[in-house]
């Protein structure tokens, strides 16, 4: 038998598409308003954080934030952490713990924890959900639960112009040369040079270029054909729709 229906049920349609708008609305407006930025900082006070720089909201746990330092034009995901030191309210002395170059991306979901040193490079650009520490859980005692030793901690080097995919994570004491590759999912430590593409658990070299042989392996796909300077993006645009045509040779 076909279910019971309320018969007043069309008469709230209207209102939960009204209630639907206003929390639409009301969310574009909040991401607004708590961006971070240099001239709208909220509640963070950074060490520095550069012209154009945006971190989206919400944001994730952000603590330490005198010994962040963030370049010029970075973009900064939702739900991102960055802390510097171990806890909030430490003194960890002069010099910056976090420091983050030019127009780096931190994907939404991603994890810098900084108990020492972690410097991200220029223009290094990471996926949704990566995780940079500078710290590792030690398990010397098998008698002392892992949680309650003292970890490990080594500086964290990223080289600019990087790639690290989504998923990825960089341990203690790794040093990233420069436009490394890491693919998704990778677990990086130890050192990679430059011009790298590292992949698996842990990582290891899976392409490298130098400049008598090029890449090695060879790359399977040609490099992308660069847009011609001055082409506007009306030109782009006819040049697809002529070649989705159906008589287009």
């Amino acid at each position: 038998m076909p279910k019971n229906r309320n018969t007043f049920s069309f008469l709230a349609r209207p209102h939960r598409r009204v209630a639907s708008w206003a929390v639409h609305r009301i969310w574009a407006w909040a991401q607004g308003a708590g961006a971070v930025t240099a001239a709208r900082p909220g509640r963070l006070r950074f060490g520095g954080i550069g012209e154009g720089t945006r971190l989206a909201f919400p944001q994730g746990t952000v603590f330490g934030e005198p010994w962040i330092q963030l370049g010029g034009h970075c973009v900064i995901g939702e739900q991102v952490t960055l802390t510097a030191g171990m806890m909030p309210d430490l003194d960890l002395g002069p010099e910056p713990i976090l420091t983050l170059g030019d127009g780096v991306v931190l994907g939404r979901g991603s994890h810098v924890i900084a108990d020492t040193t972690v410097t991200i490079g220029s223009d290094t650009y990471c996926g949704p959900y990566v995780y940079i520490t500078s710290t590792n859980h030690s398990y010397d005692d098998p008698h002392e639960p892992v949680g309650k030793q003292w970890p490990r901690m080594e500086p964290v080097e990223i080289g600019p112009g990087c790639w690290i995919g989504t998923g990825a994570v960089i341990l203690p004491g790794a040093r990233l040369g420069r436009n490394v590759v890491v693919a998704a999912g990778a677990v990086v430590r130890g050192e990679v040079p430059d011009h790298a593409v590292v992949a698996g658990a842990p990582a290891r070299i899976v392409r490298s270029w130098n400049p008598e042989q090029g890449w090695q392996p060879p790359l399977r796909t040609p490099a992308p054909v660069p847009i011609p300077e001055g082409v506007t993006s009306e030109q782009l645009l006819a040049l697809a729709d002529l070649e989705q045509a159906p008589d287009a040779p």
